[in-house]
């Protein structure tokens, strides 16, 4: 078993060695990260005519934007029940508005740059993990309509064979506006598009200082200093003490994926016979997807903190059980690959970006990052070069999390929580 994401085995090979890309002594906009809210900044930014370097501790992609599950989900990590009660039909409006943009423009992206990721509109399902969720189902499909003007349909258990061959679920809510995605193509092709329009990003190169000098910053790595205009954050679940203030406010957990052998085509066809990205109604869920190559995908918060090699052992054994309980035809099926990643949670489950001490951000996607950090990213970016842009997710004024300095030692507490819950409902 690989212990590494599938995906990377899906990337052509590194290109030809090429130079070095030379460290600019000074830049309108650094960017710290090298994913997809990083990249796309940085291509928004060129776009603008601004000079930019990206940097990034690690390669590009190497974080959530080359281990997530490849599902681009309608919607936010909030369902909208929930966005109503907190919010109010306007606002609620509003921010679900934002994500049926970020969707559009994570498409347009692809499109204009033809990046080859494998996109396809298929759509998603919900799957009920008890049939007192079915209800719920109801009421999110009543509300979606009505308030959102987004229709999705309830399938009833007796039919859902149709969408999925599982019989432990109590039906299935579809949603057809979603897709899949090969998410380390998709950050490939984001960053070639960032180096054609001039921007140089530089891997193997952490950020470990950030300082002011003067009206400007200075961002300091391992052998080299930069002079840059502005700053923009765009390290989420990775965030460090080198930006302290987004890293009070940025949780980081786990979530953990692993990955069959190829499937026969029947096999496959059988499990998602349209192929959607799918998900259940757990707090504690699982998600899962067949690839091009007819892989089962079957992920999870397998555990509650942060994500690294033990842990992702462990999770890999709890994922297992977890596919044979959905479909036990698959107990003769190897798993080649197990990995982990992290995603960054904030205290209200929404996405924040904006400015902070005088530097840009953007972050916190709860699970929901494709679509919304290429959209985020390309926002900020444009409010960085002087466009008045207004956007309900830009928020200035981001609380902090009380008693919280970057170390989540309150997880373990909360996947407790939630694991009752789930017992519970």
């Amino acid at each position: 078993m690989k212990t590494l994401p599938y995906w990377w085995d899906t990337v052509d090979g590194q290109p030809a060695p090429s130079p070095e890309p030379r460290v600019p002594p000074s830049v309108d906009v650094a960017i710290i990260g090298a994913g997809y809210t990083g990249l796309s900044a940085a291509r928004a930014l060129a776009r603008a005519g601004a000079s930019v370097v990206v940097l990034d501790r690690e390669r590009i992609g190497w974080g959530a934007s080359s281990r997530n599950g490849g599902q681009v989900v309608a919607g936010l990590k909030l369902d909208a029940v929930s966005l109503v009660d907190r919010y109010g039909e306007t606002r609620a409006r509003e921010l679900f508005a934002e994500a049926t943009k970020a969707a559009a423009h994570l498409e347009s992206v692809i499109a204009e740059e033809s990046i080859d990721c494998g996109f396809a509109r298929v759509g998603h399902l919900q799957a009920a993990w008890k049939a007192s969720h079915v209800e719920a189902f109801r009421r999110e499909q009543a509300l979606l309509g009505s308030v959102f003007n987004h229709a999705v349909r309830l399938v009833h258990r007796a039919d859902q064979a149709a969408e999925i061959g599982s019989t432990r679920y109590h039906g299935v809510l579809v949603d057809e506006s979603s897709a899949a995605i090969n998410p380390a193509r998709y950050v490939r092709g984001l960053a070639d598009a960032a180096r054609r329009g001039g921007v140089t990003i530089l891997e193997d190169a952490p950020a470990e200082r950030i300082a002011r000098a003067g009206t400007r910053w200075s961002v300091e790595s391992r052998s080299f200093a930069i002079d840059a205009g502005d700053v923009l954050l765009a390290t989420n679940g990775y965030t460090d003490s080198a930006a302290a203030a987004l890293q009070r406010r940025l949780v980081p957990v786990g979530s953990y994926i692993i990955a069959t052998a190829p499937l026969g085509a029947d096999v496959a066809h059988a499990l998602l016979p349209r192929r959607r990205v799918a998900f259940d109604s757990k707090n504690f869920l699982y998600y899962f997807r067949v690839t091009d190559d007819r892989r089962l995908l079957f992920g999870g918060r397998a555990e509650f903190g942060t994500a690294d090699q033990s842990s992702t052992i462990r999770a890999a054994a709890v994922l297992h059980r977890g596919m044979l309980e959905v479909f036990p035809q698959l107990a003769e099926v190897e798993i080649e690959y197990a990995w982990s990643g992290n995603v960054a949670f904030t205290r209200d489950e929404m996405p924040h970006a904006g400015r902070l001490d005088g530097l840009y951000y953007a972050g916190g996607y709860c699970g929901h990052g494709i679509a919304m950090a290429t959209y985020l990213g390309d926002q900020i970016a444009r409010r960085i070069a002087g466009e008045p842009i207004a956007n309900p997710l830009f928020d200035d004024h981001f609380a902090a999390i009380p008693m919280y300095s970057g170390t989540p030692w309150f997880l373990p507490l909360v996947g407790a929580y939630y694991q009752v819950k789930d017992w519970l409902q």
